[in-house]
């Protein structure tokens, strides 16, 4: 997923990503327009996920 999709389409997403995981808060999913790399790199760690599974778990959403 393209960053410029994340943005547009965050909101809808972020509620869809706490339903499948369960153990994300609305703090871990706090999108900053230019921190996008801050945050997958604080949801890389708490979910144990590499970047690229990330986008992909967000792009089945």
């Amino acid at each position: 997923m393209k960053k410029e999709n994340l943005k547009e389409t965050w909101k809808e997403q972020k509620e869809h990503l706490k339903q499948k995981i369960s153990s994300l808060t609305d703090s871990d999913l706090f999108f900053l327009e230019g921190k996008e790399e801050e945050m997958m790199a604080k949801l890389q760690i708490k979910l144990g996920k590499t970047k690229n599974e990330l986008y992909k778990i967000i792009n089945t959403l």
